[in-house]
């Protein structure tokens, strides 16, 4: 699981969402990790992993980010 890019980080009240990209297993992949941050510390760490699809499959030109 490597991170190379990290697209946005957004955050509200408690919660801070992390959208990156990078590859897992040598596979073009975009990362989702949403954070709920309790006495400044990271209390609950959810993820979602999808790979990537290859450009010349897409259907518009607008990319995953």
């Amino acid at each position: 699981m490597i991170y190379d890019k990290t697209h946005y980080v957004l955050a509200d009240g408690d919660y801070a969402l992390a959208v990156s990209e990078g590859t897992f297993g040598g596979t073009p992949t975009s990362y989702y990790d949403l954070f709920r941050v309790e006495n400044g510390k990271i209390a609950e760490h959810w993820d979602v992993m999808e790979t990537i699809a290859d450009e010349a499959t897409w259907q518009n030109q607008n990319g995953k980010f």
